[in-house]
């Protein structure tokens, strides 16, 4: 992979799943298969942001809860509610019990059914309490765990996008990203995960560098679970679908960590 194709993904990955303004000159599928390899980096990015926002309302004194919800929020604006919608439209589908194109048809509606609202009520739900639970103990493990579900979804998506995945259809988001990224690159944010696990632990202690590596792995656990449903249930992977994964992820992390 050429420079120029690395480039133009990591430009993409943040022109693609952030509000975060770059110029986008180029989207083909060789650089949107590197943007779905970068796009654990716009994970970071977005998860400090978050992160930094709780800690500044927590200094501020707005409670655990205020600060758990305007992170949560912070999340959802900083991506334009890109996966959450993803989320909300996949739950329309698998909860219609049609055939695959008919539950196709039903998430590429721009309305949104019971089965997406409830899916979205529940997640924010338990992201804001895992987050109001995580400040029992200070500001500081409430952010490092925001970052680590932030970058682990994004992992997910990477994972997402590996070898051997089907698209659902044949054009759209899902057809671009299908089957892009190699299993070196996955092998290499597993990896990145891991030490991640390591350092939260040199800070809070070794416990927690264990709930921390369990929380990565019950999320990517929940993301392999959600993926091998969609694609026997659809067909193969969708742009809705890989927010979903996001989503799932990124919650399963923040409500093992602050458990216990």
């Amino acid at each position: 992979m050429s420079p120029g194709t690395t480039s133009a993904g990591l430009r993409l990955a943040f022109g693609m799943l952030s509000v975060i303004p770059v110029r986008v000159e180029r989207v083909d599928r060789p650089v949107a298969g590197r943007a779905m390899a970068c796009a654990p980096l716009v994970g970071l990015v977005l998860g400090g942001l978050a992160a930094g926002v709780l800690a500044l309302a927590e200094r501020a004194g707005t409670g655990a809860l205020t600060a758990a919800a305007l992170a949560v929020g912070t999340l959802a604006l900083l991506t334009r509610g890109l996966h959450l919608d993803g989320l909300a439209d996949t739950a329309d589908g698998l909860g219609s019990a049609k055939p695959a194109p008919d539950a196709l048809r039903i998430m590429k509606a721009s309305d949104i059914g019971p089965f997406g609202v409830l899916s979205l009520l529940f997640l924010v739900l338990l992201e804001t309490g895992a987050l109001v639970r995580l400040q029992h103990d200070g500001p500081g493990p409430a952010a490092a765990a925001l970052v680590l579900a932030a970058v682990t979804g994004r992992v997910a998506l990477s994972i997402a996008c590996g070898p051997g995945v089907p698209s659902a259809r044949p054009e759209g988001l899902g057809a671009m990203v299908a089957g892009t990224v190699g299993r070196g690159v996955l092998v290499v944010w597993s990896l990145v995960l891991l030490g991640a696990a390591g350092l939260y632990g040199v800070l809070q202690g070794p416990i927690e560098a264990l709930r921390a590596f369990g929380a990565a792995a019950a999320g990517l656990a929940a993301c392999a679970l959600l993926l091998r449903h969609t694609t026997r249930r659809f067909g193969g992977i969708t742009g809705d679908v890989l927010g979903a994964v996001v989503e799932v992820c990124g919650c399963v992390v923040l409500v093992v960590v602050s458990t216990g």
